[in-house]
């Protein structure tokens, strides 16, 4: 099995920070993309960030300026480093990684979700 395990949510004030991150860990030869989600009640579940094995990311155009995707390939891991926080970024947040699991394979592995909640 692959298993994505989050941390890093919790609850912050407008304009505050939070750090994300997502390791995977199994029987892993590599991995390719990464990327976070996230779901607000009552919303579909949009994407984030992602980045690909490369180091190119891509970004929502509502989170630009102010989220980092990140990953470290040696640990498997992504992150996402939140800045300026708004009440609008409230969500549970998913990451998923595209898993190298045989040849020529890969498997897209969610996470467990974590909530981000910004109130003040």
């Amino acid at each position: 099995q692959v298993q994505l395990v989050e941390s890093g949510g919790g609850l912050v004030q407008p304009g505050g920070s939070l750090r994300l991150s997502c390791r995977a860990s199994g029987s892993i030869a590599s991995i390719n993309a990464m990327g976070w989600y996230r779901q607000a009640p009552g919303k579909e579940r949009e994407l984030v960030a992602t980045i690909a094995s490369g180091g190119s990311t891509n970004y929502a155009d509502s989170v630009k300026g102010r989220f980092t995707i990140s990953r470290d390939n040696a640990k498997n891991t992504v992150y996402l480093q939140m800045s300026s926080l708004k009440p609008e970024d409230t969500a549970v947040y998913y990451c998923k990684q595209s898993v190298l699991v045989g040849t020529g394979r890969y498997l897209e592995v969610w996470g467990q979700g974590t909530l981000v909640t910004v109130s003040s």
